[in-house]
């Protein structure tokens, strides 16, 4: 009913958040970031805002929408007049969440991520970024030599380093950081895939993971197999996450190759996993769990056996 000016106030004045916040779903500061505020309920439930507060997608699976559909996502029950009656009592309400506070290097919208990567200087042995890399997360210096002579990770702003997705053309179209006391992403870009490894073109095993450190963990811990491409999602899947792993899956079918999911131990990971054994079985290839420790990444893994 486009011309519903009821419909029209629920769009332009419920904010997604003040839908979950009144759920009972609380807000992950330290995993969201201004234009992408995470919301978790219970274990393996995550939930993330998007367009100034007028969708959200969930995190763990494929749903996505609008607030009238996020509020039958949360309770199928509801028909569309008992979804009008829960949107009346949220009209005009603000989510609660502080104001976010970034650094400069990770909120400036002016220029594309693949504009402002080209502008960052690669990472050397014993720059802040390499050295926050190899004390603080242990990824040894094989992997940061290989990483830095494929451009995967440049230097960033206070000792962060820069992680780049790259979309199947090998275009820069997102890029994360991660620092000793920070945590984010640039504005402007598209989720793809961080990519690591030999075998860019022609992987006969694909290892899915969260975060590009764990990627470079775990292939630290492989020693670099030629034959796998260790890919990072960022976190949960978006449309340009999906489509990049789906055309990853048709080289492997056609190499008689394997999916690898190496996402976290714990609720969140396990859904995860089972989205990529999902996408693995569609695309009729080979699907492994590689899961670490309970509660652990891989990147745990790697600092804990180094004695960290």
């Amino acid at each position: 009913m486009p011309d519903d000016p009821e419909l029209e106030l629920f769009r332009q004045s419920v904010n997604c958040a003040t839908v979950l916040e009144q759920g009972g779903w609380k807000l992950d500061a330290r995993e969201s970031t201004e234009h992408a505020p995470k919301y978790r309920r219970g274990a393996g439930e995550i939930i993330i805002v998007n367009h100034d507060g007028r969708g959200w997608w969930d995190a763990t699976g494929s749903a996505k929408g609008d607030v009238f559909s996020l509020v039958q996502h949360l309770d199928p029950s509801l028909n569309f007049g008992e979804v009008r009656k829960v949107l009346r009592r949220l009209t005009g309400l603000s989510p609660s969440y502080p104001p976010f506070t970034r650094k400069p290097a990770a909120t400036d919208g002016k220029h594309p991520p693949a504009e402002r990567w080209a502008k960052r200087k690669p990472i050397v042995p014993w720059s802040a970024a390499w050295s926050y890399l190899a004390s603080t997360r242990a990824l040894p210096v094989p992997v940061l030599a290989a990483a830095a002579r494929r451009d995967c990770i440049r230097q960033g702003a206070y000792g962060s380093a820069w992680f780049a997705h790259r979309d199947d053309g090998g275009a820069v179209s997102h890029v994360e950081i991660r620092g000793p006391d920070f945590k984010g992403s640039l504005r402007g870009g598209r989720k793809t895939l961080f990519r690591f490894g030999g075998a860019a073109r022609s992987p006969r095993r694909v290892a899915v993971l969260e975060a590009p450190i764990d990627a470079l963990s775990l292939a630290a811990m492989e020693e670099m197999p030629a034959d796998t491409l260790y890919v990072a999602t960022g976190g949960g899947m978006g449309p340009g996450t999906i489509a990049a792993i789906q055309a990853l899956l048709v080289r492997l079918r056609k190499a008689g190759g394997v999916l690898v999911s190496g996402t976290d131990a714990n609720a969140a990971g396990d859904h995860y996993a089972e989205r990529h054994a999902a996408l693995a079985t569609e695309s009729g290839v080979a699907f492994e769990r590689a899961r670490p420790p309970e509660d652990r990444d891989w990147n745990d893994v790697l600092v804990q056996g180094r004695g960290g």
